[in-house]
């Protein structure tokens, strides 16, 4: 009854907002409370929203501040210099631009946070999309494709996540991986050259030489500080090495990063209100989809309704299928770690399906390795925060972005399990 409900609960919450019926937020927040009272559970229901919200407080908090930093840092004209660079080299092509923003992607997200990859290529390839206006959607949706398959690394959490759940060493686990990895990463480049091939169908090669290019558009923005460029490009790289290194907690280094950006780039009171109040409604739309999924966590987790789901969907697999496991565990991998966090899938159900494949004598290494595969659909999940910062920041709905990137995503995890099944990283 519990997993049939949290199905329900699921289809109408992506039902809802893919049809556009109903905004993600107001979703998130309205669909599992209705479960959670037809389940019976309205005398626990305040307890385990509050629970959802306060466990990802930290995350909400670190997001509220990246966004006002990042956007101190365009107000500046960190990026500017790199736009312009950009522009010289695609030469107003959208093609180049769209497979430039798939090797951007890629590159940054070798830091193995996707908040932190999102932000910075967002924030360097939006400006560009606008200035031609391109499609916003093939932003979001390349940036993360790219960030799917680099999220395999061993720093990027899920991988961690296998090792600790199955005991396995990173060379067990991630690198047999690689080789699946690059055609993972040659499908999203392919993907990118498509995108980018339709949109210069569409908009043409626009002749950057004779028009003013994105950043000389906007050089007179009373915003701008070029004497400062060196002091933001500093800090931004120290924020990144800090980040990296684990100096501080997340949200303590963007909320002292952007106190000092601010103070530094705009010393008067007046100005640094009207910096904060430009990005305010950008940053509360990210910051309450946060909170909102929060609670959807919460009571997905309070109810148990995300353990009943997971052991209901591992019995319908059959037993003559056992020897088949790795196999459909990098197919089922793609719905399972949709409808459930990264912990819920890989410390609960991980384990289940890796001491069932045991008895056909199927190394854990190998259905650890099978279950990454699905990581690329896994990021489109409303359960994802990240997702909220991309959709945020590249000024596109959940919905819309669901939709358009979805059959790449899988497209990603097919071409990635067909590299892994020919190689023999798992087997059939």
């Amino acid at each position: 009854m519990l997993a049939m409900l949290g199905f329900l609960m699921i289809f109408v919450f992506m039902y809802l907002i893919m049809s556009n019926r109903v905004s993600a937020l107001i979703a998130l927040i309205t669909v599992p409370i209705i479960f959670a009272l037809i389940g019976g559970f309205a005398k626990d229901l305040g307890d385990m929203m509050l629970d959802g919200v306060t466990s990802i407080a930290p995350t909400g908090i670190m997001l509220l501040f990246a966004i006002l930093y990042f956007g101190i840092m365009i107000d500046s004209g960190l990026f500017d210099p790199l736009i312009t660079k950009i522009l010289t080299v695609v030469k107003g092509d959208p093609l180049k631009i769209v497979v430039g923003t798939a090797v951007l992607t890629m590159a940054i997200s070798l830091d193995g946070d996707g908040t932190t990859t999102y932000m910075i290529t967002i924030a360097a390839m939006l400006p560009l999309y606008k200035r031609l206006g391109m499609n916003r959607l093939i932003l979001a949706g390349v940036a993360m494709l790219g960030s799917g398959v680099m999220n395999i690394i061993p720093w990027g959490g899920p991988t961690a996540r296998v090792l600790t759940s199955l005991k396995l060493e990173t060379s067990e686990v991630f690198t047999p991986l690689i080789p699946a990895m690059i055609a993972g990463l040659i499908w999203v480049l392919a993907v990118a050259y498509y995108l980018g091939k339709k949109e210069r169908k569409r908009l043409g090669i626009i002749e950057l030489d004779h028009q003013p290019d994105a950043a000389a558009s906007i050089e007179l923005s009373p915003f701008k500080r070029p004497g400062l460029l060196w002091f933001n490009l500093l800090l931004t790289i120290g924020l990144m090495v800090a980040l990296l290194t684990n100096l501080l907690p997340l949200p303590i280094l963007f909320m002292t990063a952007f106190a000092v950006a601010l103070m530094i780039n705009y010393p008067n009171l007046k100005l640094q209100q009207e910096r904060i109040a430009a990005h305010a409604g950008n940053a509360l739309a990210v910051v309450s989809m946060v909170f909102a999924a929060g609670i959807f966590t919460g009571i997905l987790s309070g109810t148990e309704m995300v353990g009943a789901m997971a052991h209901s969907l591992v019995s319908l697999i059959p037993e003559s299928m056992g020897p088949h496991l790795p196999l459909i565990t990098a197919i089922t991998s793609m719905p399972f770690t949709f409808f459930m966090s990264n912990d819920a899938y890989y410390f609960g159900v991980l384990p289940i399906i890796a001491e069932a494949a045991s008895a056909y004598g199927i190394d854990a290494a190998e259905i650890g390795r099978a279950s990454l595969l699905g990581q690329p659909v896994h990021l489109l999940s409303p359960l994802v925060p990240s997702t909220y910062l991309l959709v945020g920041m590249a000024g596109v709905s959940f919905g819309d972005h669901q939709k358009f990137t979805l059959k790449w995503a899988i497209g990603t995890t097919v071409v990635m399990t067909i590299a892994a099944l020919v190689i023999g990283i798992i087997s059939l």
